[in-house]
């Protein structure tokens, strides 16, 4: 039994996947809030030490004692680290090593510490002799050790550290067939940022992360509305963007000229495939699929799918999965990292 354990800033989501002869059992599935109930979410308020307690709490919630799973598998956020797909020239594995060393340095800022890198062959480079295409991922020694100090405070023993823009694809492959051609999208709406991921067979990985999430979501309705973050959580829940068309049809604040998160939002997916279509010659986005807390806000994917022309729904992460339908939650696009995660423990991957 393995542990997926997703920490975010508002929520910590938790999946146990079981491996089974050809595949995963989900076990059980669960979520705890950061913050305390009922009260205004703050990223700026939210610690360590907060996260602690969320967790704890997350495992009393569901009644299970973590000694009890075979492996822990965590993730550090896409906005923490750096995931590059890189073509480069067939060489032998300690010159790639210091190749990928070479190029994380390019790529990921520094805060003083080394580079923790890491990184996996993808295969031959379809367009070019002798070269190979790479995955690679890195992070300093600052955030992971941040990370593995933020798991033992919890009293968890740490173990995989995965990145979480990657979990996120492996929990889509898991439970989709990844079409052989075009590219599939997905964007995972977190509380205070969301993850863009784009890729497809044969078709390059690619991560951004964009910074706005479900906590601008409720600050701009409330604000607009001039009512509590609670009552505009709530309300954004339950009605979504007909609270926005509201304002408009009534001649409320937000006017039709004036941009909204939404737009924002949008707005930055569009650069951001633009920008992939740009580096790659590729622009046959086959479907986008929303995850994360706010990806079931009413409304959301339709308008995606207006502004940008894509279809658009939210990603079910227990859909088809064995043990799926015994998960109950009002949301179950949450645990789409957590998934990838816990069936990542079962993986036989470096």
């Amino acid at each position: 039994m393995y542990l997926g354990l997703d920490i975010g800033r508002q929520y910590v989501k938790m999946v146990l996947a079981e491996k089974t002869k050809d595949s995963f059992k989900v076990i059980d599935a669960g979520s705890r809030l950061v913050p305390e109930p009922n009260t205004a979410f703050d990223p700026e308020k939210i610690d360590h030490s907060h996260c602690v307690m969320a967790v704890k709490e997350l495992f009393r919630q569901q009644g299970f004692n973590p000694k009890k799973a075979k492996g822990l598998i965590t993730g550090i956020n896409g906005s923490s680290a750096s995931i590059k797909q890189i073509t480069t020239m067939e060489m032998p594995s300690d010159e790639l090593e210091s190749a990928m060393t070479f190029e994380a340095r390019k790529h990921i800022p520094m805060d003083g510490t080394d580079a923790v890198i890491d990184y996996q062959i993808i295969g031959s480079n379809k367009k070019e002799v002798d070269k190979i295409d790479v995955g690679l991922v890195a992070c300093t020694k600052g955030v992971l050790n941040g990370h593995l100090e933020l798991l033992k405070e919890c009293n968890l023993k740490p173990g995989i550290v995965d990145v979480n823009p990657i979990a996120m694809s492996n929990a889509f492959s898991f439970v989709k067939n990844i079409p052989d051609d075009g590219l599939v999208v997905m964007l995972d709406i977190g509380s205070v940022s969301s993850t863009l991921v784009v890729y497809g067979k044969g078709e390059q990985f690619f991560t951004r992360d964009l910074p706005i999430g479900g906590h601008h979501f409720v600050k701009e309705l409330s604000e607009k509305r001039d009512i509590g973050y609670i009552e505009a959580q709530d309300g954004l829940f339950k009605e979504g963007l007909t609270l926005l068309k509201q304002d408009i049809d009534q001649g409320g604040d937000v006017g039709i000229a004036e941009r909204t998160v939404y737009d924002n939002l949008i707005e930055d997916m569009r650069r951001s495939l633009r920008f992939y279509a740009k580096q790659t010659g590729q622009s046959f986005f086959l479907k986008i699929f929303l995850t994360g807390g706010a990806a079931i806000t009413p409304g959301l994917a339709s308008m995606v799918n207006e502004k940008l022309n894509i279809e658009c729904s939210v990603f079910n992460p227990f859909e088809s999965v064995e043990g799926g339908s015994n998960i109950s939650s009002v949301n179950n696009s949450q645990f789409a990292t957590a998934l990838g995660l816990g069936i990542r423990g079962g993986m036989n991957i470096g």
